[in-house]
């Protein structure tokens, strides 16, 4: 089951087009003073490190056959002086480019992950969390030395190879146009290497993801995992996954290393036919300095080669990753905010469901035709099987998904004409599964309402009866949790969450399944303290423990995404119907037990 999931690569939606690096190039645009200063200066040192073969050949062709020692030493201290400031220049470039690219990809990420924000519970439903999280962290990551070297470097290395050009032609015209024969070979070599190597890294990155999303998935289910001895199957599925990456990886290289030894071995015979011509060649017109000099100036013109071939595997290996960074950021929030919505002040807490009809994918109805109205200050109460829609109707009201058909209101508004932070911030939620992140007990009470005191948080752990269990821990309210909180259980993370939840001080409360992992005398206690938190705030609570809400204003009895019933606890039980089935079933199973 695993195993064919974690197999199959992500379709890439939208395709390369130099429109992805335009927009790559967006970030560098703010650095463009540093970058053109870098650039003149990287151009200074190109200059000076290529007068180097020049001044060899005035040194053998008139200042050694002239017996000239100080014009010797004038020439070497001028190539002295050459290679310092190339060094200079070189440093500067090193320190300055470093920090403007980490500068971008900082940047990128930040946008990246304030993005991945705002889209929709429907995004991460469709997605293994390890594949978001490569493209966040791995991906920017890769196009690191592209931004740090990559551009200063081709501009740099064009100039070179203009200024090598130019100094070849000068020294002698034919040998240049030799120089130039392996240039047609290159062409074809680049041509025919270009798209396998881009489809290689497109693969290579389809299989960093699903390695990357498989082992995300096994830590988070390690207990799982080890509680059903699930460890040799895993591991066989992980073999599968790298073995692929591996092979991925492997073909990847390969293809981008054909490049740089296919320009070596062109440059080396093009050199060896330099050599035999030019040999052949002096005493017509071609001296032993020019042709050292030349020689020197062909190594150098294949060296800017190389690096350009090199930056042309690094934006073949970029496209890969800005593909998926950009296919990312281009991701609509299927949910999406009001820009001429109003801001949602002072509510009383009064919701409507007015002929609600939802479905998680297109033809499908979760809820059908919901219709009701709580009054501000009710407990409102979702009961029924498992997937009849309790959880879908709670998630509507705080419009983690949009309406099929029909409408959502608070205090006779619609919801969709307010603004998402302004109709969150009424609502205080604990969801079925209680999230708690790494840091300290007091801080994740607080994670909802930053400006709330210590007191506030100790009072609204007390209300929920957590404080008694957080004293007994080593530093109280100061002791550091792991993710997930995983060195508390399940009914103390409840606890924490719930007091997060009321610290909050939200008009409307919603509570999936709040006490589902708390012992019976807890919730016995909690109850007393919440039915005074719970006055004057609309709230809606969904429990599979029907004892948990005899107190509640109405019971709303969902079935296949329906009202099948509606009432108090004392009405329902009168009518006989399913709510009364159900609570003497579980009565009668709780006397059993």
């Amino acid at each position: 089951m695993a195993r064919n999931k974690f197999d199959v690569d992500e379709d890439l939606e939208t395709p390369f087009s130099f429109i992805h690096l335009k927009r790559l190039f967006g970030y560098v645009k703010p650095y463009k003073k540093k970058i053109m200063l870098t650039i003149l200066i990287m151009l200074v040192a190109s200059g000076a490190n290529l007068i180097g073969p020049y001044l060899i050949k005035q040194a053998i062709d008139k200042e050694i056959p002239a017996g000239n020692v100080g014009g010797l030493s004038l020439l070497a201290g001028i190539y002295l002086g050459a290679l310092i400031i190339t060094g200079i220049c070189m440093k500067y470039r090193i320190r300055m480019m470093a920090e403007i690219g980490q500068n971008v990809i900082k940047t990128i990420r930040k946008d990246l992950f304030t993005h991945i924000q705002s889209l929709s519970f429907s995004f991460y439903d469709n997605r293994p969390h390890g594949k978001i999280l490569v493209r966040v962290v791995n991906y920017v990551n890769s196009l690191s030395d592209l931004l740090s070297n990559g551009l200063i470097n081709l501009i740099t290395d064009i100039f070179s190879l203009t200024v090598i050009i130019g100094f070849m032609f000068a020294i002698d015209v034919r040998l240049a146009i030799y120089a130039m024969i392996g240039f047609p070979l290159l062409a074809i070599v680049i041509f025919f290497i270009k798209n396998a190597q881009r489809k290689a890294w497109q693969d290579l990155s389809n299989k960093q993801s699903n390695m990357n999303a498989y082992i995300h998935e096994s830590i988070n289910g390690m207990k799982v995992t080890q509680a059903f001895a699930r460890e040799e199957e895993n591991k066989k599925i992980f073999e599968d996954v790298s073995k692929g990456y591996k092979k991925s990886w492997l073909k990847a290289v390969y293809i981008q290393f054909l490049l740089w030894p296919s320009i070596e071995n062109i440059s080396v015979l093009t050199v060896s036919f330099i050599y035999v011509a030019g040999i052949s060649m002096i005493g017509q017109g071609v001296t032993v300095g020019a042709l050292v000099a030349f020689v020197g100036y062909i190594w150098m013109f294949w060296t800017p080669i190389s690096n350009i071939g090199n930056f042309y595997n690094a934006i073949i290996n970029a496209m890969a990753y800005l593909e998926r960074i950009f296919e990312m950021m281009d991701e609509k929030p299927t949910v999406l905010d009001n820009p001429r919505g109003k801001a949602l002040h002072d509510i009383k807490g009064k919701v409507e469901f007015d002929h609600v009809e939802f479905g998680y994918e297109a033809g499908e109805k979760v809820l059908k035709n919901i219709h009701f109205t709580a009054e501000p200050g009710e407990t409102i109460a979702l009961v029924g099987a498992t997937g009849s829609g309790k959880t879908s109707i709670v998630n509507l009201i705080s419009r983690f998904y949009d309406l099929n058909g029909g409408k959502i209101k608070m205090d006779g508004v619609d919801i969709k004409t307010v603004t998402i932070p302004s109709l969150r911030r009424q609502m205080g939620i604990m969801l079925q599964d209680p999230f708690i992140f790494s840091g300290t007990i007091m801080d994740n009470i607080r994670y909802g309402r930053l400006d709330a005191s210590d007191e506030e948080v100790v009072e609204a752990a007390k209300a929920v009866q957590a404080h008694s269990f957080i004293m007994t821990l080593q530093d109280g309210y100061e002791t550091e949790v792991n993710e997930r909180g995983t060195r508390l259980s399940a009914g103390q993370r409840q606890l924490i969450s719930f007091a997060r939840a009321l610290l909050a001080d939200p008009r409307i409360l919603v509570l999936d399944e709040a006490t589902s992992s708390i012992d019976t005398e807890t919730e016995l206690a909690l109850q007393k303290g919440l039915s005074t938190l719970l006055a004057g705030r609309t709230s809606f609570i969904i429990a599979h423990r029907l004892s948990t809400i005899q107190s509640a204003s109405r019971i709303l009895f969902i079935e296949k995404g329906e009202i099948a019933e509606e009432g108090s606890h004392d009405e329902l039980m009168t009518r006989k119907g399913q709510y009364w089935n159900l609570y003497t079933s579980q009565h009668s199973s709780l006397e059993v037990s």
